[in-house]
C-alpha cells in the first residue's frame, strides 16, 4: 500500500493530483511554491499568508490548496507558515546544472551557508548531496527556519529536505 495514509509519504498519484503542485513549465521559470498538501483537512494558513492571492482554499476549509503559478512570486512566506510542512519553493532556473529548494526545517543545529549536507526525499532517504545557500529564521516564522539548498537539477523533483545534523550536546 502506498500513499499518505499508509506510509506518511504522498504517492506519485497523490502528488500528480494535488492542485498546489506547479507545472514543470512554471518551475523552469524560477522560484515558485510547491504545495504537496494531499489531505483534505481543515487548514488555511497558506491562503491567509499569501499576499499575492496565488494560493486559494475557497469557502470549504477542507479544500486542498490550489496554486496559481502565474501569481506566485516564490517569496516563500507560505513555507514556514504551513503547519504540515507541506510547502517548498522550487527554483529550476537557479543555474544551468543546479536547482534550489527552500524547505521548512525545525531541528537544531541549523546548517550554515556553504555547508554540504545529505539531501533527502519525502521519506527521509538520502538522494544526493546538497549545498546550503541560505538559512532564514525570522520572528514571523514562529521557530521554523527556512533552508535554501542547491542540488543537482536531476534530483530536484525528489529532494524535499536535508538529513538532520548531529547535535554536539548529545552522545552518539
Amino acid at each position: 500500500m502506498e500513499g499518505i495514509i499508509y506510509t506518511g509519504v504522498p504517492s506519485k498519484e497523490e502528488l500528480a493530483a494535488a492542485p498546489g503542485v506547479p507545472t514543470m513549465e512554471r518551475m523552469e521559470k524560477g522560484r515558485v511554491a510547491c504545495i504537496e498538501c494531499v489531505q483534505e483537512i481543515p487548514c488555511n494558513p497558506c491562503e491567509s499568508i499569501c499576499r499575492f492571492g496565488a494560493i486559494t482554499i475557497g469557502d470549504q476549509i477542507t479544500n486542498l490548496p490550489r496554486l496559481d503559478g502565474d501569481k506566485c512570486t516564490g517569496c516563500g512566506l507560505c513555507v514556514a507558515n504551513c503547519p504540515g510542512l507541506a510547502i517548498t519553493v522550487i527554483n529550476r532556473a537557479y543555474s544551468a546544472d543546479e536547482a534550489a529548494i527552500d524547505f521548512p526545517f525545525e531541528y537544531i543545529p541549523l546548517p550554515e551557508p556553504g555547508d554540504t549536507v545529505d539531501a533527502v526525499n519525502r521519506a527521509g532517504e538520502v538522494v544526493c548531496r546538497g549545498r546550503i545557500v541560505r538559512v532564514t529564521k525570522l520572528p514571523a516564522y514562529a521557530g521554523t527556519a527556512v533552508i535554501s539548498m542547491a542540488v543537482p537539477k536531476e534530483f530536484c523533483d525528489e529532494v524535499r529536505s536535508m538529513k538532520r545534523l548531529p547535535r554536539e550536546d548529545m552522545d552518539e
